[in-house]
């Protein structure tokens, strides 16, 4: 099982150890759980506490032992729900001070998967009604198929037109056709640029798909007009 997003909901690796293995043994002590996870007598115990205070687990005290449950999994659920909420009540105050700041950065750097998915929902907020991309290649579908459908959905949804230059090694994903409200056109195969580059209104993203992605994002009006003109000039050689 990939635990992944259960550390992303901020377990640590012991709550999901202990909560896991309750899972599995419904109804237990202690001292099943310390043999079952491999978790060290105080680390089970603390862990233990801190599970029941967030309300995974929940226990019945039998005399002098304590008898611990996992809570029902679709509590998770609520309690994502619950950070959400809580989280929804500052963001207008945050917004409000990010609105006042007298400095804004114009240049932003990003890291791995997570990180240029970051990026794309930025560009994606930019504002403009045009989407133009340079030198995409088939690494960049690391993302997920599925991601790049729903991100350019998105884009469609909010009624920008995009035109894409992608390279010969991307044909096969047909790109045109499952993505709405968009032009593709195609570079010659051979070389096979890291590099991709996005154009959106007064921003720019730049992509090195490197086994571990890296981006930024330029906030400079002028170098983005350079940029799409140096995009126009492109597009008009490219052939679909």
């Amino acid at each position: 099982m990939d635990t992944k997003i259960l550390e992303d909901i901020g377990l640590s690796n012991a709550e999901i150890k202990v909560y896991l293995t309750l899972l599995e043994l419904g109804t237990s002590t202690a001292g099943p759980i310390l043999e079952k996870s491999g978790l060290q007598n105080s680390v089970v115990h603390m862990t233990l506490n801190k599970l029941i205070e967030r309300g995974f687990v929940t226990f019945v005290k039998e005399g002098k032992r304590n008898h611990y449950q996992a809570a029902n999994p679709k509590h998770i659920i609520d309690f994502i729900n619950e950070k959400k909420e809580r989280f929804q009540e500052i963001l207008p105050e945050l917004l409000l001070k990010q609105k006042q700041a007298k400095e804004k950065p114009e240049i932003i750097t990003f890291r791995g998967i997570n990180g240029i998915k970051e990026l794309l929902t930025e560009l994606l907020e930019a504002g403009g009604k045009a989407h133009h991309t340079f030198g995409s290649t088939a690494k960049s579908l690391m993302l997920g198929d599925a991601w790049w459908v729903s991100y350019h959905k998105k884009r469609a949804e909010r009624d920008i037109k995009a035109k894409l230059l992608f390279n010969e090694s991307l044909a096969y994903w047909k790109a045109e056709v499952k993505y709405p409200k968009s032009e593709v056109k195609y570079t010659k195969a051979g070389f096979e640029p890291l590099t991709e580059t996005i154009i959106r209104n007064d921003k720019i993203g730049i992509i090195v798909w490197a086994d571990k992605p890296l981006g930024v994002i330029i906030h400079q009006k002028e170098a983005a007009e350079s940029y799409d003109k140096f995009f126009q000039l492109m597009w008009k050689t490219a052939k679909l």
